[in-house]
């Protein structure tokens, strides 16, 4: 279900007076501090300027806690000279500032060290056509308004059970967002972006026993957010679930990530195949390209052009083209995350990922995302854990090793049976990733990482 804002997004076309600077005077700043960077002997040079502005209203037990407004500005250059490399940034945008700016840069680079591997990317690599993603949806908001819609989220949950007994606030957040990036070679290429959100968090009580959840849901168009009060009921219902938690016994059984905390495997996943760990040798898949990684079921894709994407964008944070690729294919490692100066490093090209993966997602077999429903999982795992939060962060990048706190629900027979607390899950993601059993279709997009939630065969859970 969308949204019912009382506000419309803004049409594109007109909304002038967004943002201080139009995005020809963005790029007339690029322009002139790559000329002038040239001018003062810099062999090569790249920029990226930007400004953003941001309204985030909290209304907790009805009255307004918080109404926070930013508006901020930066921009940074890296010079070369050869194969020196020097950085520097500031917010102020006056011609003597970026001049500064620009000399900071150089003065730097002159006393570090040469860097075979330092440098523009190729000139090969560029994007050349920039499409339009469909990333920037302005909301018009007043804030009065935005105190209404959270006011009717928190109202929602703590109307939806008698012991939702306190609340922490539900919050309505606007965020719009323009930047330039280009550098000596010629590229110039920018866009504005807007990702807007609502989150609400309660707490339940009953016999003296509390537990806290939440719920949010975040779009790049206002209109695809869940509705408020939607999400209030959710967030209510995801914390008093909780109540009554019980301990269980240490055992070896069956784990199912719920789809907002399976994303994390794949957050590891990404750092494990990304070129800093890859090229210092500090990542427990080393090697392991054109190699089975993941179960044979198993298919990984980044896709950096879905249409109002979270992560979606024509060009990498060097302005390297972008383009589907396929990461793991039937559990076969088929790719890296590697931006210039990773790819020399391993003597292979950059694959556009200079900042990270775009939107990942993972997809089974047999079906779009997943062959199973959420219900269909349990019933598939039969008797095992349901995991929805992981507390700590207990994960060796270097070996894989994996321990993290945990709290979820118990499950037998293919149903829930009450929820469980202060146990700890343990394994190694080499065997995880490869002992996937099931990915479910209950996909839920609050990142750059997409996924149902994953059935692993066999985890250690420790508990009592």
């Amino acid at each position: 279900m969308n949204a019912i804002v009382p506000s419309a997004p803004v049409s594109k076309e007109k909304n002038p007076g967004r943002f201080s600077l139009s995005p020809d005077a963005l790029r007339s700043i690029a322009q002139d501090m790559l000329t002038y960077a040239k001018q003062r002997g810099a062999s090569a040079a790249s920029t990226e300027i930007s400004e953003g502005f941001g309204q985030a209203v909290t209304v907790r037990h009805g009255a307004v806690e918080t109404i926070e407004y930013n508006r901020d500005k930066g921009l940074g250059i890296t010079v070369y000279l050869g194969q020196q490399r020097g950085n520097a940034s500031t917010s102020d945008f006056s011609p003597q500032a970026v001049r500064d700016t620009v000399d900071a840069a150089l003065s730097i680079a002159r006393y570090t060290a040469r860097d075979d591997c330092s440098g523009l990317p190729d000139a090969d690599m560029l994007a050349r056509d920039c499409p339009d993603l469909d990333l920037y949806h302005p909301w018009d908001l007043p804030v009065d308004d935005a105190i209404e819609l959270a006011g009717e989220c928190e109202q929602s949950a703590l109307d939806t059970d008698k012991r939702i007994s306190n609340s922490e606030g539900a919050t309505v957040n606007v965020h719009e967002a323009q930047f330039v990036h280009a550098n000596s070679l010629g590229f110039v290429g920018g866009y504005p972006t807007s990702r807007h959100s609502v989150s609400c968090a309660v707490i339940a009580e009953h016999k003296g026993a509390m537990e806290r959840d939440y719920w949010y849901s975040v779009a790049r168009d206002a209109r695809e957010i869940i509705e408020v009060r939607q999400l209030g009921r959710i967030a209510a219902e995801r914390t008093v679930r909780r109540l009554n938690a019980r301990q269980i016994g240490t055992m070896k059984v069956p784990v199912l990530f719920e789809a907002p905390i399976a994303a994390s495997l794949l957050g590891h996943f990404v750092g494990a195949v990304s070129g800093s760990s890859l090229y210092r040798k500090s990542t427990f898949l080393l090697g392991q390209l054109d190699k089975p990684v993941f179960a044979q079921h198993i298919h990984i894709e980044d896709i950096p052009d879905i249409r109002k994407g979270l992560a979606s964008s024509p060009f990498d944070d060097e302005g390297v083209n972008v383009q589907r690729r396929t990461i793991v294919d039937a559990g076969v490692l088929r790719g890296y995350f590697l931006g210039s100066y990773s790819a020399r490093k391993l003597g292979l090209r950059t694959t556009g990922n200079a900042g990270g993966n775009h939107n990942l997602i993972l997809k089974t077999t047999g079906g779009k995302s997943g062959e199973l429903d959420f219900a269909g999982l349990l019933k598939k795992m039969d008797r095992g854990l349901l995991v929805t939060e992981l507390l700590g962060q207990g994960v060796n990048p270097v070996t894989g090793d994996y321990s993290r706190g945990a709290a979820g629900f118990w499950v037998e027979h293919g149903q829930i049976q009450y929820p469980v607390q202060e146990i700890t899950i343990a394994g190694n993601l080499k065997d995880m990733f490869r002992s996937i059993v099931a990915a479910g279709n209950d996909v839920v997009v609050q990142g750059s990482k997409q996924c149902g939630s994953i059935l692993v065969e066999n985890m250690t859970v420790a508990g009592r």
